[in-house]
């Protein structure tokens, strides 16, 4: 399989495109195709969507001079928002994991100056959400 397809195929890459796809369609239902992952992905989209608001007050909170949401690329806000879901709200994922499965799913997305700093961010944030 090449490399395109493993990372298209990636549950978090999924999470990026349906909470993208919902934000820029917002009447359109959600769909969820048969996957193994069918549960996880829908469970972090849904709850991504609902609790937009309070994990948009979380990063503000922690990170205030090191992120502007209005100047933050919309691709980028989804995925640091589905991150910063699972650090909150998926505790049995280890915070290594869920950086760096999303800093991998960010590299079909983003540019390397983009992910070099979603890395940055979510590790920062991660030692103050999860203090392990």
């Amino acid at each position: 399989m090449d490399q395109k397809k493993l990372k298209n195929s990636s549950p978090r890459v999924r999470i990026i495109q349906k909470i993208y796809g919902s934000l820029m369609n917002p009447d359109e239902k959600i769909v969820y195709p048969k996957n193994q992952y069918k549960k996880y992905i829908k469970d972090v989209v849904s709850g991504t969507l609902e609790r937009a608001e309070f994990i948009e007050e979380t990063i503000s909170k922690h990170l205030d001079n090191d992120i502007d949401f209005k100047r933050t690329d919309k691709l980028l806000k989804i995925i640091l928002f589905s991150a910063v879901f699972e650090l909150i709200f998926k505790h049995g994922t280890p915070k290594n994991v869920v950086i760096s499965e999303y800093v991998q799913a960010s590299e079909f997305f983003l540019e390397k100056a983009q992910i070099s700093y979603l890395n940055a961010i979510l590790d920062k944030l991660s030692k103050i959400i999860r203090k392990e």
